[in-house]
């Protein structure tokens, strides 16, 4: 009788997504391609181009805080601190993924320099950059706490274009829905699915990037070290997990969610949001530093 009534369930839900699925917006309807660029012999992706504007935009974006009053570190220091930032991304991006999301990659090493396929962990590309971080500090003598409040304030621009890159690759979509803005992805099979992508393009870029960016301005913040960053780190870790629950779970990474109630990426979440609060009463329970350059580095 039981089985019997979970089955008439799981018809009705059936029957309901497919016809939310015949009024649901189609991907292919929208006109995007994940390719920006085709001359034949070599193609640009509109993933590439968003790692790019990222890293771009936020180098800009680092100066202008640089260039205020109390930076703790000097142009020069900015312009190295975006090349360690990139290999950060980059290397530590990939191996994260490798290793915690597809692990048999490592049965082929040479594919895990295969970038252009795909497959970047946000949580590994965040250690990469810190520890890159650490590096440059401790050759130039630098605050490194301070400087982690400087990089959090531009690393929302690289997630917001990376998660649109995400959606017009029509990849990393969210779980089966029938709300009025459902899409049915290429790749999801004939259901329609939250847009997943935009919804943390929205969270992680947008409003994470306005909520530094009137600390940075609007208030003190700069001056009390840690504070930026453990803000970001906070409402990362606390945005991933929710938002992790609108996406639908890698099918090779399902059992994750069967077995313990929550995502691979909402488990890696837990301990960044563990040492965001950390880091916030540090930086709340310490006394602020001058409104001088007192800390920071000699201009170039």
């Amino acid at each position: 009788m039981g089985a019997g009534l979970s089955n008439l369930r799981e018809a009705d839900l059936i029957l309901d997504l497919a016809a939310a699925a015949s009024s649901a917006i189609h991907f292919n309807d929208l006109g995007l391609d994940p390719v920006a660029l085709d001359i034949g012999f070599f193609q640009l992706k509109w993933y590439s181009l968003a790692y790019l504007a990222g890293i771009l935009i936020g180098y800009w974006y680092l100066l202008k805080l640089v260039a205020q009053p109390g930076s703790p570190m000097a142009r020069r220091h900015a312009d190295d601190m975006i090349f360690y930032a990139t290999l950060g991304i980059i290397i530590g991006g990939r191996l994260a993924y490798v290793i915690f999301y597809q692990p048999e990659i490592l049965a082929n090493p040479l594919d895990i320099f295969k970038l252009w396929n795909g497959g970047m962990s946000f949580h590994g590309g965040a250690v990469g950059v810190s520890l890159g971080i650490l590096y440059m500090a401790r050759k130039e003598k630098l605050s490194w706490l301070r400087i982690h409040d400087y990089v959090a304030c531009v690393v929302p621009f690289g997630l917001f274009f990376g998660r649109l890159a995400n959606f017009v690759n029509g990849e990393l979509w969210g779980k089966a829905t029938d709300v009025p803005w459902a899409i049915v992805f290429p790749t999801g099979g004939d259901v329609p699915r939250h847009p997943s992508q935009l919804y943390q393009a929205g969270f992680e870029g947008l409003l994470l990037g306005l909520l530094l960016l009137a600390l940075f301005w609007q208030t003190r913040a700069r001056y009390r070290p840690g504070l930026l960053v453990a803000v970001f780190t906070i409402g990362m870790g606390l945005g991933r997990f929710l938002m992790e629950f609108f996406r639908e779970p890698d099918a090779h990474l399902a059992y994750v969610v069967a077995e313990t109630g929550l995502s691979r990426g909402q488990w890696l979440s837990l301990p960044m949001i563990g040492i965001g609060l950390a880091v916030l009463a540090y930086a709340l329970l310490r006394p602020a530093i001058g409104s001088t350059r007192a800390g920071a580095a000699p201009a170039a």
